[in-house]
């Protein structure tokens, strides 16, 4: 019997991260990054937009909140000058109301196709999901979001806060549900201290270590530390 060919792998740029992921994430699939406020989910995403991008590839970050100045000057304090790859049009930051738009994922397929881009990033599906009467409908949209990225032949990595105290991985309990794996960010407490910590919640197709690891925002952007852990005393 012919031996399964390996899945393409994108390298994330984050050190630790791809083994953890046991060689980086699979290509055109789509994964849920989830945490809560401040634990660094657009920064984790910069990073790995700005890894592909000297990489040669083509990349678009949708944001549906934050301005696209506030993003490229967060950017910058980490190295990562984004304008010089607008400048060279290998990259888009575009911001979009979803509360202006009656078919988001329509856009956002027409943008990705027309560029040809190859990394996408959505921040955030909280906004999308705050447009929708009940979990039914977000997981309908979601759905139909994600069909067409993959149709589109992206890699793609969207956003998601996670409420205080609860126990899902995403704002509405079911993004966790419809995406192909999850990175859960967390800023865990303590005593009178907290630490940040990144765990591979999910990954469909792909070996991972099941573990939560200690992180750290440095400088460079995000650290992780595989072969350590949490609250080491």
């Amino acid at each position: 019997m012919p031996a399964k060919p390996q899945e393409e792998r994108l390298q994330a740029g984050v050190s630790g991260l791809d083994e953890l992921l046991n060689g980086g994430f699979i290509k055109n699939q789509v994964y849920l990054i989830s945490g809560g406020a401040g634990c660094g989910k657009t920064i984790i995403c910069c990073q790995i937009l700005w890894t592909g991008l000297q990489r040669g590839d083509k990349c678009i970050f949708f944001t549906l909140e934050e301005p696209p100045d506030s993003i490229i000057k967060n950017a910058k304090k980490f190295g990562w000058d984004l304008n010089k790859y607008i400048d060279q049009k290998k990259f888009l930051l575009e911001y979009k109301d979803p509360f202006e738009m009656v078919d988001i994922t329509t856009v956002i397929k027409q943008k990705v196709v027309k560029f040809g881009a190859t990394i996408v990033v959505i921040d955030s599906s909280s906004i999308i999901g705050m447009l929708l009467e009940n979990q039914y409908e977000v997981r309908k949209r979601l759905l139909g979001l994600i069909k067409a990225l993959k149709e589109a032949n992206v890699t793609t990595f969207i956003t998601s806060e996670t409420l205080e105290g609860s126990e899902s991985m995403s704002r509405f309990q079911v993004e966790e549900f419809v995406v192909d794996g999850v990175i859960a960010l967390y800023f865990i407490k303590k005593g009178y201290t907290r630490e940040r910590a990144l765990e591979v919640f999910k990954m469909r197709g792909s070996k991972i270590a099941e573990k939560i690891v200690p992180m750290h925002i440095t400088d460079k952007g995000i650290v992780l530390y595989p072969k350590q852990q949490i609250f080491n005393e």
